[in-house]
């Protein structure tokens, strides 16, 4: 069955004004060539669409069913140039995101709200990782966008900070330090239990803890790679973990957050990652409208 776009707008035209010589005079035509393309539509479909005879033109059961599927048809052949205009320019497509659990408190929502009222024709689609599963991702064209934590490669990556932040200590709120009237300092820590960042999937945040506050490695009790599954182990009394001041935002029940007395007052960094060479044309437009969240 082959039949041509043309062919489809002569049938339309015919099927709607049903007078062939009204149809020929609306696509600039004459009506002889227009009874041609008739007859050839009809032949590739297979069955007569229309009844015509000197005094009028109907269309046949088959000719009212095929005539909904020929506007179809037209519709989405000519939406399609449009259509793929705007993906080529990046104002329409798909851009895949990953993040960190911890960029999704306050962070995460509030680059989606800015993305869909700057480029709302991108569908955004959301990759929960830790950044060293966004580096690979993003080295393998898995996904076009990071919220990661340095250090990144600046040879294959682009970034920029988004974000810095405090590191506080969560506690019971039933634990002694909950008391203290001032930041905490490493001497406050050297007998408590430490619920601490894996330093496999949450590097940034191991190397990070152990930089700004020294602590001996016999009292870690539990290692984990998400900031939701220490404030929970924190909740039930397991020990004391540091998080990033964003974690506050969270209501978990019986956990407080203390600060932290550290060389730098806001040594947590959050940062849009991008890789340098990318096929995606959604992803120069994403960056530049992020540009200005994050100046």
């Amino acid at each position: 069955m082959t039949y041509s776009l043309e062919q489809l707008r002569g049938f339309i035209a015919v099927a709607e004004e049903l007078h062939f010589g009204r149809a020929a005079v609306r696509l600039r035509m004459t009506q002889p060539p227009l009874s041609r393309q008739i007859q050839k539509l009809e032949a590739a479909v297979g069955v007569q669409l229309l009844e015509r005879d000197n005094r009028r033109v109907r269309l046949t059961p088959a000719g009212h069913a095929f005539l909904n599927e020929a506007r179809r048809i037209l519709a989405i052949a000519e939406a399609a140039p449009a259509l793929a205009q705007r993906v080529s320019s990046g104002m329409r497509g798909v851009l895949k995101l990953g993040f960190t659990s911890a960029s999704t408190f306050g962070h995460l929502g509030r680059i989606l709200d800015y993305l869909n009222l700057e480029l709302p024709e991108v569908h955004i689609e959301l990759f929960e990782m830790v950044t060293r599963e966004q580096i690979d991702a993003l080295t393998a064209g898995d996904i076009d966008l990071g919220l990661a934590r340095p250090p990144f490669d600046p040879e294959l990556f682009e970034s920029r900070l988004l974000h810095r932040e405090a590191l506080l200590l969560a506690v019971h709120e039933d634990h002694p330090l909950a008391d203290l009237r001032r930041a905490v300092v490493p001497a406050d820590l050297v007998r408590e239990p430490l619920i601490f960042h894996s330093q496999q999937k949450a590097r940034y945040f191991y190397d990070l803890v152990v930089s700004m506050v020294p602590l001996a490695q016999e009292r870690i009790i539990h290692t984990v790679s998400q900031v939701m599954t220490m404030l929970w182990l924190v909740s039930r009394g397991r020990g004391v973990a540091f998080v990033p001041e964003s974690a506050g935002m969270i209501a978990v029940p019986h956990v407080e957050y203390l600060r932290i007395d550290t060389p730098i007052p806001e040594p947590v960094e959050l940062h849009v990652l991008w890789p340098r060479k990318s096929d995606n044309p959604a992803l120069p437009r994403a960056i530049s409208a992020l540009s200005f969240m994050m100046h």
